[in-house]
């Protein structure tokens, strides 16, 4: 009820619009034909953005046929007028993020969310406060040991990276020397940042979602299922290890749809280029898939940590204030380190 105004769903729909195309062009070979130049990339968005209109149409129904009990009376018309309100409110923060993009201050969206979740602390840090207990002292000092680790191993991870060596081959035109030099391409240890996250909760919460619909049926074992799903949900022990189990294979699969060994293979060979000790072709796609699979693979085990902190540090503490979540505290380092690195750049070209 706190977060029921006009924007009541955030950016939320635009997001799951993103990851809908990114998803289809994985599929569909024509959009990902698109994604290679300039023009098509903007078609894409202009799709995305015509999509995230029906997509808070629907979600905003869903919020109101959730809230219906403490709002009363609802008539058609005051959901159709709740619906169309909220949406405006959805397209507005998409234009407002896509606004601070072009003015190059940072990623917009992600920076409407950064804003959203920082505007909560406050509220989690008065809660804790407020039932403050001096035997919980130890208890307090060991959460914010905890959050200093969690907040340097979100840098290390985003940051890490295994640069692999790349040398280009000498060419000799007449009388000049051309090629030779070394480069590296880089594989980031977290190559879906807050995605494969996303995708987890979507696929985790759908179950309980359509179990609440079906306790009440009329046929008898279609409402005890539905019983027994809710039940298995509310524990957190099972949550817990199945959230991190679909965290932990949405990395492999996100990692999939973003990166295509085989393209840089082939690339690196029309550019005459080569890694030392791997031939060129199919050794050296074979090279790079099984490095990056082993990289991600702290990765994958790094984001399924960060998903579960919440229920871990919840257990332990007893203190639920201050289980925020770890996907959060993820989004708003990822969100400075890039914020802080758009500040260099910036500072290096008012200096040139």
């Amino acid at each position: 009820m706190d977060n029921f105004s006009v924007v009541l769903m955030g950016v939320g729909p635009y997001i799951t619009s993103s990851i809908i195309f990114q998803l289809l062009a994985m599929i569909v070979p024509s959009l990902e034909e698109m994604q290679k130049d300039e023009v098509g990339r903007q078609k894409i968005t202009m799709w995305t953005r015509w999509l995230t209109v029906p997509l808070a149409m629907m979600q905003s129904y869903g919020m109101v046929a959730i809230l219906r009990q403490y709002l009363g009376n609802v008539s058609a018309l005051d959901i159709l007028s709740i619906a169309i309100t909220t949406t405006a409110g959805t397209i507005f923060l998409m234009w407002l993020g896509e606004l601070i993009s072009e003015k190059k201050v940072g990623n917009g969206i992600s920076m409407m969310i950064f804003a959203g979740i920082v505007a909560s602390l406050p509220q989690s840090f008065m809660q804790t406060f407020s039932v403050y207990d001096p035997s919980k002292l130890f208890t307090l000092l060991a959460f914010v040991i905890v959050a200093v680790i969690t907040v340097t191993g979100i840098v290390i991870i985003n940051e890490g990276q295994r640069n692999i060596p790349v040398q280009h081959a000498r060419q000799i035109r007449g009388n000049r020397t051309f090629g030779g030099s070394s480069t590296h391409l880089p594989i980031r240890v977290n190559m879906g940042g807050v995605i494969p996250i996303i995708f987890a909760i979507s696929v985790i919460l759908f179950p309980n979602m359509v179990a609440q619909f079906f306790q009440h049926a009329k046929t008898e074992w279609i409402a005890n299922a539905a019983v027994f799903i809710m039940k298995l949900w509310s524990n957190e022990l099972v949550y817990g290890i199945m959230y991190f189990l679909l965290v932990f294979g949405f990395t492999y699969f996100y990692t999939e749809v973003i990166f295509h060994p085989e393209r840089i293979a082939e690339n690196l060979q029309k550019q005459g280029a080569f890694i030392p000790g791997i031939r060129p072709g199919l050794h050296t796609e074979e090279y790079l898939s099984n490095t990056a699979y082993k990289i991600i693979f702290v990765g994958a085990l790094f984001l399924g940590l960060i998903a579960v902190l919440p229920l871990i540090i919840k257990s332990f503490s007893g203190i639920g204030s201050l289980a925020i979540g770890g996907t959060s505290v993820l989004i708003v380092v990822a969100v400075v380190i890039d914020m802080v690195k758009t500040d260099r750049i910036a500072v290096d070209d008012e200096g040139i």
